[in-house]
């Protein structure tokens, strides 16, 4: 088969270069892409916000089977573009993709099929909003912005005055732009955080592994939310008995309650999971796979990989047909200085051919572009070194031994990555 990887980041590089090593694989390619990628196969200019664009790129190659990583391309309508021509694509619907890209859908959602979740208030007033802070979700409380927000959208206000700073700072100050003009008040749940994931075809799904990721930006979870300074996979939290119950409980509901909607959900689904005293309960959904986490989840997956997603694309899943991970994997970004407020581009990146040619180790390429001066930082997240192992602590040497031989001026990285898979306790509060 001949596939399209539609996106420019980790995520997207990693989902080409799993797809290239499989062997119902004909040719890969990708749009917009990135140096990484082009390294695999040829990349094509792409405007994302053009769905009438990529169907009439994948009518001109020949493409078998699409894959999107971006959500804000399914928020345009991508898939609903390409299901009109009649053509193969892994991804929702733009409707199906409220799911993620509107908190206040995705509660009510989640209300409405009695899919486990915290407490909640969604406000259209930032009056409402600041008087639902006296009602009984207590604090901390976490606010978040109702629309896309690049995983920036949340914060956990410890006390009123920084809750109300929050509110005002998204539908006052424009924060998030369009996407702070709804915000969601959530009760904070306290546990070891958790993401899993399911690949599913509007009616079935199969599990596809599970990731924990390290969103704050300094060591110990410290300092603000990002994108993802890294993930390992897969969690050493997520039994089988506790997979089969978030298959029972939240990804077949999920299945259920968005068919008798009348949108099926099809593609990636990223549950993002607290797992509390009272067990677990959805922080939030993705409706593609996560980033950094698809960067150590993908190289992991044993067996064929291209013939599952087209058979979800187009409806035809083997819920039989269980996806194993075989080993483990540590994923450690590489970002730009002033990230995440105000990244530093256009600096000189060396080592990558170094780190490359380590044993075990994989580097994804996220915000990079090449100019005169060979490879650029071009982005916030600029790399994602991935270390694999028989073991995390083989996985997390292997990551940061190679990352180690990676330079540009100002990176910046977490140096903890993969510890709580080593560890106990592994608490967080989200």
């Amino acid at each position: 088969m001949k596939i399209l990887v539609i996106g420019s980041g980790g995520r997207e590089h990693a989902l080409a270069w799993r797809l290239g090593r499989d062997p119902d694989a004909s040719a890969v390619l990708a749009a917009p892409g990135n140096p990484g990628m082009a390294a695999l196969g040829p990349c094509f200019h792409l405007n994302l916000s053009r769905p009438d664009e990529a169907v009439m790129l994948a009518r001109r190659e020949g493409i078998d089977l699409t894959v999107v990583g971006p959500e804000a391309a399914l928020d345009r309508g991508i898939a609903d573009a390409f299901e009109a021509a009649g053509l193969a694509l892994l991804g929702p619907s733009r409707l199906a993709a409220r799911l993620e890209c509107s908190k206040v859908f995705a509660k009510a959602f989640m209300a409405r099929h009695g899919i486990p979740t915290a407490r909640y208030v969604a406000c259209d007033e930032p009056e409402a909003a600041i008087d639902a802070l006296s009602g009984d979700l207590g604090f901390p409380v976490v606010v978040k912005a109702d629309g896309l927000a690049a995983g920036k959208g949340v914060v956990i206000a410890a006390d009123r005055a920084e809750a109300e700073t929050a509110i005002r700072a998204a539908m006052v100050g424009g924060q998030f732009g369009e996407a702070g003009s709804r915000v969601v008040l959530e009760e904070c749940l306290t546990g070891p955080e958790v993401s899993f994931f399911a690949l599913c075809d509007g009616r079935r799904a199969v599990p596809i592994g599970s990731a924990q990721d390290h969103k704050r930006i300094f060591d110990g979870d410290q300092g603000p939310n990002t994108g993802g300074m890294g993930a390992f996979a897969p969690s050493p939290l997520v039994t089988g008995d506790l997979s089969g119950r978030v298959m029972r409980d939240v990804v077949e509901p999920v299945l259920a309650g968005m068919a008798a909607d009348g949108t099926p959900y099809r593609g990636f689904l990223y549950v993002s999971l607290m797992l509390t005293s009272d067990g677990p309960k959805v922080i939030e959904f993705n409706v593609r796979f996560g980033d950094p986490e698809a960067q150590v989840v993908l190289p992991l997956i044993d067996g064929p990989l291209v013939s599952r997603l087209h058979a979800a694309a187009t409806g035809a899943l083997d819920p039989g047909d269980a996806i194993r991970l075989d080993g483990c994997a540590v994923g450690v970004v590489l970002a730009s200085a002033g990230y995440p407020a105000s990244p530093e581009v256009g600096r000189a990146i060396g080592g990558v051919a170094e780190a490359e040619a380590m044993p075990g180790t994989l580097v994804f390429h996220a915000g990079t572009r090449l100019g005169d001066g060979g490879l650029l930082t071009a982005g916030g997240r600029v790399l994602t070194v991935v270390g694999r192992g028989a073991t995390f602590a083989d996985a997390r040497r292997r990551a940061y031994d190679a990352a180690a031989a990676i330079r540009f001026e100002g990176m910046q990285f977490r140096r903890d990555i993969g510890v709580k898979a080593l560890e106990a306790g592994n608490e967080v509060t989200r």
